[in-house]
Order: structure tokens, then C-alpha cells, then sequence
């Protein structure tokens, strides 16, 4: 299997531990496949199985003792993900959200990927986070030889349990910055860096620089997996046909997750319906309905924090799906000149809708209420998101809403949505003690290249 840029006219080809590397392509582009092989029945298999099986056909480069040992050591006794009725619960992991379905495995994935593209210098991995997948980057990543990852945060954009989860978290190669800004600045910047050839060759003797975000393939690529799972799992309980086809309802930032689902619909799963839940930073919600992404409107800070994002990177790869190397280059020109662009030619597959803060406050309420179900502020957007497109459309198709973190991630929101203070059940061992545990990285910057300059010539 190669790979090859969005924005590569020329077709240009790599292998998958190239990419996993590179993170993003050199001309700025976003890796794809360069096919979509079918994959097979997993019914009744448990999820390393079905990890595997997904892996096995996009990984080619790595063998199948590789997949299988790194599949192993990435899960065994820590299983991020359970069906459970009408959700995916991808919370179950090392923090307690779905960012550790892959990034459990991703640093398995990086150091072998290092190893055969005969890379010597340290992987620095740079990261942008909306909240959760830096403190999912931290546990996978502390103290992993041969790496350093450097996260960045929205010092107002998250919340206190995902502040705590990275600052208080242990590790010699770890380096966590609060920014003056939203969660697209710190992506901005950090894309700026992998373009930036000059400042990549200030450290190319010592560091080659990759990320841990959703655009990099080894982040990607497992998350296929979890959509086979909940499909296979609806089948072995006989709540479906094999071959029946279902609709998932996934709440949306950074189009990752929701990518996910369309590849594995391209692989092959019986997908009706992918409906974008989003907060009221609704930008792919009036893209999915009228063919226009336009981020020129006031970024919102909302109580589903891991959602407010205005530039959902993970767009470019269905851009290209649908229309090629030109509809991406076109687009993306636009939207770097003029802050919109327009694109009409979407699959008829995708869906949308949003839910504002005082909706997705009495989702919360009122599921727990009606069935003791607690949600987390981002699973209720799609858990009110999938109401509203039933009532709209009247699909009776079996439908999972993919439930994104452990609401005690999220307490002061449940709580107070709950009228408790506080979240029903019991905490999670990785949530407990973040209060009296000792912060290790407390900095604040609005120059995230000089941050990123600092600590590498600190670590030379």
C-alpha cells in the first residue's frame, strides 16, 4: 500500500511508515490512500483481532508479527473501547477519552516506523490540542526512547481535568505550553513549523519533527477498527442482519473521527448515514448543508471544548476523495486567501447537525433522567444531534452516537447540568488525585516556534 499528498498533482507515492514519519506531506498536503482494499467479516473476533485485520491491509511496510506484537502491547488490560446500546464508548482508555484508541498505539507504530526509514535523530512530535488528544500524546509517549513531544493548549479552551492531565503529567521527554489563543492557532502554528524548511534545518542534525494529531496517518488509521467493532458487535448480539446497514452519529472537531467512518465505508462496512454532530462552532455543519466552509465568523467557547475548532484539518482528505488533487488545491487556496471556499460535490453519505450549550445541558439532564445514562458534553451534542435528524428525517435505521470522553472528564459541566455538582459513578483510576498531584509544566506563550526552538536547544 502507498500513500500519497492531497495536494500532489503528481501522484507522488510513499510508504505507510514514511508517512507515519513525515506526519504531514512536504507540500503541505495530508496523506492518503492510494487504495482502499475490502476487508472481511469480523464478527465475534475481540478487537485486537479486528485491529489487526484493519492494519494489516493499510500497513503494508510492517509485517504481521510487527502489527500483532505492537496491536498487543498497546491494549493488553487497557481496552479503550465497549459497545454499549445505542453508543460507542470510546472512553476507556489510558485518559479517558477516544484519542486513545490510536495513540495507544501510535508510539509503537512511530519508533518502528523510525527504525525503518534508518531515522537517527530524536522524533519530535508536535502537537495542537483541543484538549484531549495532548493529554492522550503524554501517557502514550512519556519517556519513550528516541522521541520528545511538545504539546500546546488553548490556555482558556479547556477543561480543568484536561489541563491537570497535562501539566501534571510525569516524563523526561514531555513539554506541555498553554497558548494565548483558540485551538486553531496552535494548530496553525504548528502546520507553519512542518512547512517551515528553514527552521527545520536549524535542528536537522539532531531532530526530525512528526505529529500526533489526526493528520498523521498512524493516528488516523486505528480508528477505522473501532467502526468495524460496533457494527460486529450489533450482529453477534442479533440486533442486526449481517450485511444491514447502520448510521453513526460523531461528534465533530477535527473531522477525524467522522473520517474515520468513511473509510471504513470504503473498506467495505454497511454505512447508511455519518452525521456530523457539532457545538456551536458550526462551520461543518453549514459546509455538509450548503457547500460552503467559511471560518470568517467569532470562534465560540463552548462547554464541549474538544469540539471548538474552526479549521477541521481532516476536511482536506474528503476534499480530495470527492474531487481530486485540483478540488483540494482550489479549495485550500481559497480558504488560506479569503477564509472560504466553496465545494458542493460532497458523498450524499454525510449528514448534520449542532446543538447549542443550553440543548446539549439538557441532553445531559434529561438522558440521565430518562435512563441513568451520563453523558459528557460532547457525547450529548451528538446524542441531541441524533434526535434532531431522526425527528427530521424520519430514518429508522439503527443508529451509534460514538460517546467521546468520560463525563468525569467534563464534572463542573455535568454537574451542573445535573443540578448535583458533581458526576454520578465511580471515577476512573486516571482521573483521581489530579488535584494534589504536583504540576510539571506550567508555561504560557504566544510565540509557540521560539517555545519549540527553546527546548530543542535546551535538549541538544
Amino acid at each position: 500500500m502507498h500513500f500519497s499528498s492531497t495536494r500532489d498533482k503528481l501522484g507522488n507515492r510513499v510508504g505507510a511508515s514514511e508517512a507515519i514519519v513525515a506526519g504531514l506531506a512536504p507540500d503541505g498536503g495530508l496523506y492518503v490512500p492510494g487504495e482502499f482494499p475490502r476487508l472481511g467479516d469480523f464478527v465475534g473476533k475481540p478487537y485486537d483481532e479486528i485491529a489487526f485485520g484493519v492494519l494489516r491491509l493499510f500497513l503494508t511496510d510492517f509485517s504481521g508479527e510487527e502489527l500483532r506484537k505492537q496491536i498487543h502491547a498497546a491494549y493488553d488490560g487497557c481496552l479503550p473501547v465497549k459497545s454499549n446500546g445505542g453508543y460507542l464508548e470510546l472512553f476507556h482508555g489510558r485518559t479517558s477519552a477516544f484519542k486513545d484508541v490510536a495513540l495507544q498505539l501510535f508510539p509503537h507504530l512511530l519508533t518502528s516506523a523510525l527504525a525503518k526509514n534508518g531515522v537517527r535523530q530524536t522524533a519530535v512530535v508536535l502537537v495542537a490540542t483541543s484538549g484531549d488528544t495532548g493529554s492522550a500524546v503524554l501517557a502514550g509517549m512519556a519517556d519513550v526512547p528516541g522521541t520528545r513531544a511538545i504539546v500546546f493548549y488553548p490556555e482558556n479552551g479547556v477543561s480543568r481535568t484536561q489541563r491537570l492531565q497535562m501539566t501534571t503529567r510525569a516524563g523526561a521527554n514531555l513539554h506541555v505550553f498553554g497558548i494565548k489563543g483558540n485551538f486553531d492557532d496552535a494548530q496553525t502554528a504548528v502546520k507553519n513549523i512542518f512547512e517551515d524548511k528553514v527552521f527545520r534545518a536549524e535542528f536537522a542534525d539532531k531532530y526530525v519533527f512528526t505529529s500526533a494529531n489526526s493528520i498523521n496517518l498512524g493516528r488516523l488509521l486505528p480508528q477505522i477498527a473501532y467502526y468495524f467493532h460496533a457494527y460486529s458487535e450489533l450482529v453477534r448480539k442479533g440486533e442486526i442482519e449481517g450485511g444491514d446497514e447502520i448510521n453513526f452519529v460523531v461528534p465533530t472537531g477535527n473531522f477525524g473521527n467522522i473520517l474515520a467512518g468513511w473509510y471504513a465505508k470504503k473498506t467495505g462496512l454497511p454505512v447508511g448515514k455519518l452525521v456530523c454532530a457539532t457545538n456551536s462552532n458550526n462551520v461543518l455543519y453549514d459546509f455538509i448543508k450548503t457547500g460552503v466552509y467559511n471560518k470568517n465568523r467569532a470562534f465560540q467557547t463552548t462547554i464541549s471544548p474538544s469540539m471548538d475548532i474552526l479549521v477541521s484539518s481532516n476536511l482536506e482528505r474528503l476534499v480530495y476523495d470527492a474531487g481530486g488533487c485540483g478540488a483540494v488545491v482550489a479549495a485550500y487556496t481559497s480558504l488560506r486567501e479569503t477564509g472560504l471556499f466553496k465545494y458542493e460535490q460532497l458523498p450524499d453519505t454525510f449528514d448534520a447537525d449542532f446543538a447549542t450549550d443550553e440543548e446539549t445541558m439538557e441532553t445531559i439532564r434529561r438522558v440521565y433522567h430518562d435512563d441513568g445514562t451520563v453523558l459528557d458534553p460532547h457525547t450529548a451534542v451528538g446524542k441531541c444531534v441524533c434526535e434532531k435528524y431522526k425527528q427530521r428525517t424520519g430514518d429508522d435505521t439503527r443508529t451509534v452516537v460514538l460517546a467521546t470522553a468520560s463525563p468525569h472528564k467534563f464534572a463542573e459541566t455535568v454537574g451542573r447540568a445535573l443540578g448535583c455538582g458533581c458526576v454520578p459513578g465511580e471515577t476512573p483510576d486516571n482521573l483521581r488525585d489530579l488535584e494534589t498531584k504536583p504540576v510539571l509544566h506550567g508555561g504560557v506563550t504566544d510565540d509557540i516556534g521560539e517555545e519549540i526552538r527553546n527546548v530543542l536547544n535546551k535538549n541538544r
